[in-house]
């Protein structure tokens, strides 16, 4: 039975008349890792904020861990691990001091939690250099630290790969799968870089101008975005039948408009088209489809918008 970590149904926060996040429903169960997409301006910082208490809800429910009153509700928040924006330490201090002074002011026990935290994100060895020495990868990846000081069951990351290097995004990629697998922490990472999030996420949720578009598992994502021929003619039962006779094609399915999209002979078109008009089918159109996240988003939202 799955247990959900997040939910929240009709969420909204209005600034004068405008809303910014618009009634959105979301569910994020244990153990996933949950890509927010969206472009910079969507909504994604508001809603994170709301789920974490920085940000009043102007209106809907939500809820942690199954906590959805006052006080059940911001003790479920200490289960959390936040990293909203760039976070803030001090220039001068090393890795080590600017955690030990958030523990303190946190009141978090046991000055060993430091140590632990500074190797799970690979900066053990970083020694007395000072935070303004910092790559942006490394001031990134501290950031995480931080989060993970209060031993989190869910992480919640607003565009942490933003501005990283090659080299960086992969590091922190690695840092969030080991997390997840090795910890079982649940997180929620939202990012407009949408390839790089199609390397974590096992369930996205689709946001555009504070509205929830869609939600969907990697898998069935990965379905609609397989590659295949796609076919559009007079007689879907007909071209079924020529297909599976003269090609022997099994692996396809029937679409509403007359179109049927095959997943085998991605490389010879022209062969479908041949047998199917040679079977009597009038053919329409043909053509090869495929899409990757990004082009999955845009035909969400109706193509590249410009400014």
């Amino acid at each position: 039975m799955t247990q959900e970590v997040l939910v929240t149904h009709g969420l909204t926060k209005r600034y004068g008349n405008r809303p910014v996040v618009d009634r959105v429903d979301l569910s994020v169960e244990k153990g996933q890792i949950y890509g927010l997409v969206g472009r910079n301006g969507a909504g994604k910082t508001t809603l994170i904020r709301m789920v974490t208490g920085q940000t009043v809800p102007s209106g809907g429910e939500l809820s942690l861990f199954g906590a959805s009153g006052g006080r059940e509700l911001s003790a479920m928040r200490a289960h959390t691990g936040v990293m909203v924006e760039t976070p803030s330490f001090y220039p001068y201090l090393t890795a080590r001091q600017n955690l030990e002074y958030y523990r303190i002011q946190r009141g978090i026990p046991g000055d060993r939690v430091v140590d632990q935290v500074l190797e799970e994100v690979d900066l053990a060895g970083t020694g007395k250099k000072t935070f303004k020495n910092f790559s942006l990868g490394m001031k990134q990846r501290l950031g995480l630290a931080l989060a993970l000081m209060n031993r989190p069951d869910f992480l919640l990351l607003d565009e942490p790969i933003n501005g990283l290097d090659p080299e960086g995004i992969v590091e922190f990629r690695n840092l969030l799968l080991r997390l997840n697998e090795e910890q079982q922490t649940t997180i929620l990472i939202s990012s407009h870089i949408l390839p790089e999030l199609a390397n974590l996420a096992t369930c996205y949720g689709f946001i555009d101008n504070g509205v929830m578009l869609e939600q969907i598992s990697a898998q069935a994502l990965q379905e609609k975005c397989r590659a295949c021929i796609e076919v559009r003619v007079d007689d879907v039962s007909q071209a079924a039948l020529v297909l599976e006779r003269e090609l022997e094609v099994r692996d396809y399915e029937v679409l509403p408009g007359n179109l049927i999209r095959l997943y085998c002979f991605l490389d010879q078109p022209h062969t479908v088209a041949r047998v199917l008009v040679e079977g009597g089918v009038a053919l329409q159109s043909i053509e090869s489809r495929g899409a990757n996240l990004e082009d999955y988003f845009l035909s969400m939202i109706g193509g590249v918008r410009h400014a």
